[in-house]
């Protein structure tokens, strides 16, 4: 949905279901059957700089959509599984300033780059070393966990001449800093519900690559970072 300032609805984008056609009762991932200009459950959106939307969609439906600024349906791509341009839940989801869209493809542990047109370009893989054998904050870490974490929630910068790439994941926990071409930079935090800590990050804010805005669900709150500050900083929740 789309709001003015004063908060009146604009637009809409699809239809919400009614009655016993809701959310939990639609089929999902493999079972889906994506119909152009609806959504199942979409998780994030993002602009180009022609104001055309890309909206990720989600977690019944495994595709990206693109819609004019108007909200005319224009295509969409993707479909359930593993391979190139396939989803196990796109999750969040960013747009650079050349157009490339970064889809957080959390069940498949990856970062997916598109340009606009939904052509594949690339894989990211959040593949820093982390310490196993520390307990998650919810659940038990799987037998076999893999070194490559899961992107949950992703930021590009918009201010400055560099553009970064911010992701993080729910274990190890982490924030990273990286390169639009998927180098890591730098990377802090774990899970857990203290300080410096996260648990089940669902949002991003980067205004810059200095100042950083943390939805920390689990946590019941909003964290912001400042990753060089000058001076002396409280600690802030």
């Amino acid at each position: 949905m789309k709001f003015n300032s004063a908060g009146y609805v604009l637009m809409n984008l699809g239809r919400r279901p009614e009655g016993y056609e809701g959310e939990y009762h639609r089929p999902v991932g493999a079972d889906a059957r994506p119909v152009e200009g609806y959504f199942n459950a979409p998780t994030d959106i993002g602009w180009d700089a022609e104001d055309n939307i890309y909206i990720s969609d989600g977690y019944g439906n495994s595709r990206v959509a693109k819609l004019s600024k108007n909200g005319d349906w224009i295509k969409s791509w993707g479909s359930f599984g593993t391979g190139e341009g396939q989803f196990r839940i796109p999750h969040n989801l960013q747009v650079d300033r050349k157009g490339n869209i970064y889809v957080a493809d959390r069940s498949n542990a990856r970062i997916q780059v598109f340009d606009s047109e939904g052509n594949f370009k690339k894989v990211i893989w959040l593949n820093a070393a982390y310490d196993k054998k520390r307990h998650p904050t919810l659940g038990n870490t799987p037998a076999n966990a893999p070194n490559a974490a899961a992107p949950w929630t992703l930021c590009i910068t918009t201010n400055g001449p560099t553009q970064y790439l911010f992701a993080m994941d729910s274990e190890p926990g982490r924030l990273y800093k990286m390169t639009l071409d998927g180098q890591i930079l730098g990377m802090l935090g774990e899970s857990g519900r203290g300080p410096k800590q996260f648990n089940w990050p669902h949002g991003l804010a980067c205004p810059s690559e200095d100042v950083i805005f943390v939805a920390d669900m689990n946590n019941w709150r909003v964290q912001k970072l400042l990753l060089n500050p000058k001076g002396p900083v409280t600690a802030r929740r």
